[in-house]
């Protein structure tokens, strides 16, 4: 059984126990049981999270290149227009000592990390890329992230995208700030100047067409998230 698979079967399952409260006055009184399941799974979700473990491809899987798919929800491919908007940086801010803006070539001079990892899409699909980026962390430490944050929003130009993770998940080793793409600059088609990668995150997590990183004191939300997709969206 696959991911769809499992997760509509799942997805039936409960749905058809809810139902059978429903009364009248509609889906609408199932409210209280959805937010108590949601919490219940993000508390198994947190509970199962390791920063040891490490998303590791199988050998001799190589790079999807060209066959990774790519997704935007604005009409058209995003492009970061200068002429417009002026030199792209991506801001670092909130729950910060030193609230910083970063251009494509400051993130290049700080740590480097290349990474061959799996991208895990909750439609069922995986693929597999060559990262390049900076971590996460070595953000955090730059700007001096406050000990008391326990969340982070990565926002985007791609037609107000936005996604929040738990502290921890931005954290981890193989969370990056990635700007390159299978030894090459990353392109249009898949977030660039810059996007965040993880493969302890779903693919809708993984916000693209960077242009802020803000730490939180709660969560934020997110696109797909207000929409109905699990907001944890953890691996």
């Amino acid at each position: 059984m696959n991911r769809r698979e499992m997760i509509a079967a799942a997805g039936a399952t409960f749905g058809s126990a809810l139902l059978t409260a429903c009364d009248s006055t509609g889906p609408a009184r199932a409210a209280g049981a959805l937010t108590f399941a949601q919490h219940k799974n993000e508390t198994l979700e947190r509970a199962l999270f390791s920063h040891r473990s490490r998303d590791r491809v199988a050998p001799g899987v190589g790079v999807a290149g060209d066959k990774f798919p790519s997704y935007f929800i604005s009409d058209r491919v995003p492009i970061w227009d200068a002429a417009m908007r002026g030199a792209w940086r991506l801001e670092v801010g909130g729950m910060v000592s030193r609230p910083m803006a970063f251009s494509l070539d400051d993130l290049m001079r700080l740590e480097r990390q290349t990474q061959r990892v799996n991208h895990y899409c909750v439609e069922g699909w995986t693929a597999v890329a060559d990262f390049t980026g900076v971590p996460v962390s070595a953000l955090a430490a730059a700007c001096g992230v406050d000990p008391a944050s326990r969340f982070v929003d990565f926002e985007s130009f791609d037609d107000g995208y936005h996604e929040s993770w738990d502290i921890e998940s931005a954290m981890h080793p193989q969370t990056i700030i990635v700007y390159g793409k299978d030894g090459s600059p990353l392109s249009a088609a898949y977030g660039a100047p810059a996007r965040v990668h993880s493969p302890v995150k779903y693919g809708y997590k993984n916000t693209k067409y960077l242009t802020r990183v803000m730490f939180l004191p709660a969560a934020n939300g997110g696109y797909w998230s207000d929409r109905g997709y699990e907001w944890y969206g953890g691996l």
